[in-house]
Order: structure tokens, then C-alpha cells, then sequence
């Protein structure tokens, strides 16, 4: 057998891995043919859609616009504040405006709506949020005050807005309440599941929550499109506030309809609870135990917890050996 020499092997290599290459043409073809069947999802066009990683640039400048001097790294003062928020502002407008009307155009056209002079009405509907700036400010302060009155473990303000999950995902889910509110497409949704991925607090920009708002840890949070939820309510991780499980026929007739439940002032729901149905109300100044499963109405000042389990105790199996081999020993 004749033995090949190392320019040879190297020579080989690169014709097969050339042979393969001629592969992706093809390949190509087919994702292009992919593109035109109605099975597969895609958006190519020539109406540029809005851009996510627009969307979430927008969310770190209103940060910086509703916590001011919290999330940049230079000096903020009463010299430059005027010049600061100026400046941010401007540039939000821009960024704003832009994936507005994008959105109210790409939304357009997929759905076949009449022209409602999407530029202008862009341009107007940023204006509008952007005056709900200043009051979504004082909603906010409540939303860290209830946070600092409601955990003990909380040093102060600064600590809340720096670094507590509940916080970052009210605070996305109240500008995506306003946008939702204006009737913008995509772009709520886009928000809040961001906030999702990054906090694994899930709440829909449709829900209704009142003011001094309070999630503690918050992973496993969710809450439903349909929820109302009152002033001073505190939930705590994993408890869902969501919908019943329905087939595809009632879930078309359902879509727009109350699915979720509603959560009156000054309720404290524990750890893991599970509430759904649009018709369940959970009572004013109420108490919802951790893990509970409810799909009723509970009336006010109602505590519902789970009937204590027995708990078994003893000894480690690997003691009762370590004692077996001992008396062996003696």
C-alpha cells in the first residue's frame, strides 16, 4: 500500500472538505423555497419590522430617565441634571418614535387595516407616553417604598433599585402598561418578555396593578393578561395568578374575554400559590397560604391555607448501620 506523504493528506482534506462545501447551495435553495410555503414563519419583506434589540436600548433609556444618576457612571447634580435629562430625552424620542411607527406599519400590513397615517401618528403617540413619564416616576417610588416596608432583609432605597428582581420587572411591565394602554403593537410584549428572560418574572403589559406593588424573590411569578390586581398587594416567588386550562374551541371563544383572577387591596399571597379563573376574587386584606390551589372566590378578610401535614422523623439509615457494624466489633 503506498503510503501518502503529509502535503498529500493535506491536499485530500482540503478537496473533500471542498466537496462539501458545494453542498450549502443547495441547502440555500431550500431555505429560500422554505421561505414561500405557508408552513413556516419569516418576514421578508420590504417593511422593516421592529428591531427587539431596539426595543430593549429603549428600556435601559427610560432606566436612566425614571431612576436618574442610579445607572450611569458619571457625577449627576443639580448643574447637569437639566442638561442630562435633556439630553436622554432627545434621544429617546428618536429611538421611540422610529419602532412606533414601525410597529403600527408592520401591524398594518399584516392585518390588512386601513391606513391610519402611521409617521404622524407614531410620532404622536410618543409624545403622549413620554408625558406619563414624570407620574409613572411617583408610581414607581411607591412600588420601592412598599418593597423596603415588605422585607425586613432590605437595607434601603438604593439597595431595591439596584439589585431586586421584583423592582426591574415592575418597572418594565408599568412602561409596557402605558404603551399597551396607547395601543401599540408588539412592542409591550417584546418588553415584558424580556424582562421575563431576565428576572423570571412573567407579567402580561395588559394586567391591571394597582399602586405599592410588591413581588419578594419573585422567580416563578406569573401574571395573566386579565388580572386585576389592587393597591398594597404583596405575592411572593412561584405564585401564578393565571388561567384554566381550556381546549382550542374555548380558547378562541375566551380571547377576549376575563380569564384571569382579580386580587382586591392589601392581600398577601405566600410562596408557590396557584389562583386562576376570570371569576375568582380574592377578598380584601385576605391571606393566601403557600401552595395552595384555589379556582373560587374567597371573601375579605379570609385566611386560606393548607391543612398541616404530619411529618415523620428519624433516624438515618447510615446511623442505625454505623451501629449494627460497632456491636459486630465488640
Amino acid at each position: 500500500m503506498k503510503r501518502l506523504k503529509n502535503g498529500d493528506t493535506c491536499k485530500n482534506e482540503i478537496k473533500s472538505a471542498k466537496n462539501f462545501r458545494k453542498e450549502v447551495p443547495s441547502i440555500v435553495d431550500e431555505l429560500v423555497a422554505s421561505c414561500s410555503s405557508a408552513g413556516c414563519f419569516d418576514h421578508v419583506s420590504a417593511e422593516p419590522i421592529p428591531h427587539r434589540e431596539a426595543i430593549i436600548d429603549i428600556l435601559h433609556r427610560l432606566a436612566l430617565v425614571l431612576y436618574p444618576g442610579y445607572f450611569i457612571r458619571t457625577r449627576l447634580d443639580s448643574v447637569n441634571l437639566e442638561y442630562y435629562l435633556g439630553q436622554q430625552m432627545t434621544a429617546l424620542y428618536e429611538t421611540l418614535s422610529e419602532q412606533i411607527i414601525l410597529a403600527i406599519r408592520h401591524d398594518c400590513i399584516r392585518h390588512n387595516k386601513p391606513c391610519v397615517q402611521c409617521e404622524p401618528l407614531g410620532h404622536q403617540l410618543t409624545v403622549e407616553f413620554l408625558r406619563k413619564l414624570p407620574a409613572l416616576r411617583m408610581m414607581l417610588a411607591m412600588d420601592i417604598r412598599a418593597s423596603l416596608e415588605g422585607d425586613p432583609a432590605a437595607k434601603g432605597y438604593d439597595e431595591i433599585i439596584f439589585s431586586y428582581p421584583g423592582i426591574r420587572a415592575i418597572t418594565v411591565y408599568r412602561i409596557a402598561h402605558e404603551l399597551y394602554h396607547l395601543n401599540i403593537p408588539l412592542i409591550p410584549r417584546i418588553m415584558t418578555e424580556y424582562a421575563h428572560s431576565r428576572n423570571g418574572i412573567d407579567i402580561h403589559p395588559a394586567a391591571h396593578i394597582g399602586e405599592s406593588f410588591f413581588i419578594d424573590h419573585g422567580t416563578g411569578v406569573v401574571i395573566g393578561e386579565t388580572c386585576v390586581i389592587g393597591n398594597r398587594v404583596r405575592i411572593y416567588q412561584g405564585v401564578t395568578l393565571g388561567a384554566i386550562s381550556l381546549s382550542k374551541a374555548e380558547c378562541r371563544k375566551l380571547r377576549s374575554k376575563k380569564r384571569h383572577p382579580s386580587i382586591e387591596d392589601d392581600v398577601i399571597i405566600y410562596a408557590n400559590a396557584t389562583i386562576l379563573g376570570g371569576d375568582t376574587v380574592v377578598g380584601a386584606r385576605s391571606v393566601i397560604g403557600g401552595n395552595v390551589w384555589l379556582t373560587h372566590s374567597v371573601p375579605p378578610d379570609t385566611e386560606v391555607f393548607i391543612k398541616k401535614q404530619d411529618l415523620i422523623f428519624g433516624a438515618k439509615q447510615y446511623k442505625k448501620q454505623a451501629g449494627k457494624q460497632k456491636l459486630r466489633q465488640e
